[in-house]
């Protein structure tokens, strides 16, 4: 009696079920996306619209635009929020995934929720500590704000308006301006800052100038050490610290964490949509701060290290500036 021969099981391919599973999300994709219908039509709108925020915000953020890595940060994590409610819509349409859309749909609508709830309470934060306080001041520190070659930006002359206009009733406060040299500024910070004000009629012999920071935790570290080269005890002086009005929670919160005891100065930001588009933006390095203070800027975000490396963040730096991140 012969040997029946043996039947070699074929090897399961274990990447047969993902490439099923890609290839019905992109079918559904196609057919929603191509569909004639006012669904179809507003997904198509929205998808398209937001990869193209994303693409032209690139664009401007590297040829140093004001405020578009602000547009750049929200349109990439807009076009993902978009694509994940696609997958999920995608995994609907199957029976086969219907448990794995419900899953994810729930995590989706609950990081919605969560992200819309932090984002409110960031900005809850940003506008309580946005207002100008009136007290007895041993010294000001004005923080840098970006300039056009040697030229104060409009947020940086707002902060020097402001500056000047609390010196009014405080004579012969010491005056420090903070602020190093960033790209496309051919000189520090400090120095354009210092000539404004003796410009505009402030004593030079008060103003000092700390013109090695790149950003707000610097302003603040490295001004202690010029308010102690001058005599002043920073465990018993009152600071004031110069800002725009978006900009002043985080950077008293900072100056606290450095030991020092402050009083905020607003200053206005220039054009409504600048300062929404700032007010966007700063939730987020307020939630870095948060997190990590030590961390750069969008540390956070998948795309920050290529955009960080390639410098294309610069501008929200350099106009916010590159002193107040």
């Amino acid at each position: 009696m012969g040997k029946g021969k043996r039947k070699v099981s074929e090897p399961k391919n274990d990447n047969s079920s993902m490439k099923k599973l890609v290839n019905n999300i992109s079918s559904k994709w196609i057919s929603m996306l191509s569909n004639s219908s006012r669904k179809g039509a507003f997904l198509r709108t929205l998808l398209f619209a937001s990869i193209s925020i994303t693409l032209v915000s690139l664009v401007l953020s590297a040829r140093n635009r004001p405020g578009m890595s602000i547009v750049f940060y929200y349109s990439v994590m807009l076009t993902v929020v978009i694509l994940a409610r696609l997958i999920i819509h995608a995994l609907y349409e199957n029976d086969k995934y219907l448990k794995l859309a419900l899953i994810l749909h729930r995590c989706f609508i609950t990081c919605l929720i969560v992200g819309v709830a932090g984002f409110a309470i960031l900005q809850i934060l940003i506008f309580s500590g946005s207002r100008t306080q009136d007290a007895d001041i041993d010294c000001i520190i004005v923080l840098g704000a970006g300039l056009y070659g040697e030229v104060p930006s409009r947020i940086l002359v707002s902060r020097l308006d402001a500056a000047l206009d609390y010196l009014h009733t405080r004579k012969n406060v010491p005056i420090i301006v903070s602020g190093g040299q960033g790209p496309g500024e051919t000189i520090t910070e400090a120095e354009a800052m210092f000539r404004y004000l003796v410009r505009n009629g402030a004593d030079a012999s008060l103003i000092l100038k700390e013109d090695s920071s790149t950003n707000t935790s610097e302003n603040i570290a490295y001004s202690t050490f010029v308010m102690e080269e001058i005599g002043l005890d920073i465990s018993t002086s009152t600071i004031a610290i110069v800002t725009n009005e978006f900009h002043l929670y985080r950077a008293k919160h900072i100056a606290n964490a450095h030991g020092l005891e402050v009083v905020g100065v607003a200053a206005k930001t220039p054009y409504p949509t600048l300062r929404i588009l700032y007010h966007f933006r700063e939730a987020i390095a307020l939630m870095k701060e948060f997190i990590s203070p030590d961390a750069p800027m969008g540390a956070g975000l998948l795309i920050a290290p290529t955009v960080h490396y390639i410098n294309l963040t610069s501008t929200a730096v350099n106009n916010e500036g590159s002193v107040c991140l």
